[in-house]
């Protein structure tokens, strides 16, 4: 488990880093995104990893790695939006946003350790295409929920999955890493 604890906070350091940089050149405009938005934003981006597992052909030169972190630096924008509501305008300085983004980060790394302890580390025997699969599970479960106005009968509620999400994409991205 430390070696995972070790790789997460790699891949997270990474996101966070880009998000940083993306902070400065755009301050925080996606404040204003409603979560169906933020969740569509992250399916597009899935699907698009879908299709790359898929086709032998690449017309962007973009790969799965940029996607999976784009999935996990919105799925972290859509649990602050959650938390904080949705804003008509930009309204949170960079130090405000990195602040709400470390505890995001640091919720969901803790739901990751305590599932990791119960599953052993099952996801080390997954493949990539796997996770991502079940990435758009989760989107679709998210997406299904949205539309009955956030309603759930007994199934968990969005925030737990956008946390998935997060913990399926970095999962995804140590496989990578591993494979270069």
């Amino acid at each position: 488990m430390q070696q995972t604890s070790q790789q997460y906070d790699a891949v997270i350091n990474t996101c966070r880093e880009l998000f940083l940089k993306k902070t400065q050149d755009y301050g925080t405009a996606w404040r204003i995104l409603r979560l169906p938005s933020l969740t569509d934003q992250i399916f597009i981006k899935a699907q698009r990893i879908r299709s790359l597992q898929q086709n032998e052909v690449r017309k962007v030169d973009e790969g799965e790695q940029s996607e999976f972190i784009g999935i996990i630096n919105y799925s972290i924008m859509a649990l602050i939006q959650l938390e904080r509501g949705i804003a008509e305008q930009p309204d949170l300085e960079a130090n405000e946003a990195i602040e709400l983004y470390d505890k995001e980060v640091s919720i969901t790394k803790s739901l990751m350790e305590n599932k990791n302890h119960d599953y052993g580390e099952a996801w080390r025997d997954m493949r990539v295409s796997s996770l991502t699969d079940l990435i758009l599970q989760k989107l679709l479960r998210v997406k299904q929920i949205e539309d009955n106005a956030g309603a759930t009968l007994v199934s968990e509620g969005i925030d737990a999955n956008y946390q998935d999400i997060i913990n399926y994409a970095v999962f995804a991205l140590i496989h990578l890493s591993e494979k270069r």
